[in-house]
């Protein structure tokens, strides 16, 4: 998830990555690399979260995590519903109208659109790009290093 600060244009992408397969094109949207301002978090229904963004080397990237474990203590719905891209949100300190959700799967689109968020990014790895957009999602990308201007 990112959010860029109310001083900074709204609607930059959110960042939100699944598993081993999501960390493919994260580091040209690294906070650092994403601007000055923008604020992100890592969303993963996985509880080996930590350890999948420490394997690829993406530990302390992120200003907020919500990860399986976090669901698990807190209760929170998995997707569709989307309680885990909302307590992103609170984290960050930011309403979901302000932020943007990046997703490659159809449950996790479909979350990000019923919460509310600014922007919702389909990523197409595996999903059909019109299943994507009937999903709910704004914009659709083959691949995130599209969104770094790659």
């Amino acid at each position: 998830m990112w959010h860029r600060e109310p001083q900074e244009r709204a609607g930059e992408p959110a960042l939100r990555h699944r598993g081993r397969r999501g960390v493919r094109g994260v580091a040209p949207l690294a906070p650092g690399a994403a601007g000055p301002g923008i604020r992100t978090a890592v969303v993963s229904a996985s509880k080996n979260c930590p350890r999948i963004l420490e394997a690829a080397g993406l530990t302390g990237l992120f200003d907020a995590r919500v990860d399986g474990n976090v669901a698990t203590e807190l209760g929170l719905s998995g997707k569709p519903a989307p309680d885990t891209f909302l307590e992103a949100a609170r984290r960050l300190g930011v309403e979901p109208a302000r932020a943007a959700v990046v997703e490659d799967a159809l449950a996790g689109v479909e979350a990000g659109r019923a919460g509310n968020f600014g922007l919702v990014v389909g990523v197409a790895r595996e999903a059909d790009p019109a299943e994507l957009e009937a999903h709910g999602a704004d914009v659709v990308v083959a691949d995130l290093g599209e969104l770094a201007g790659g």
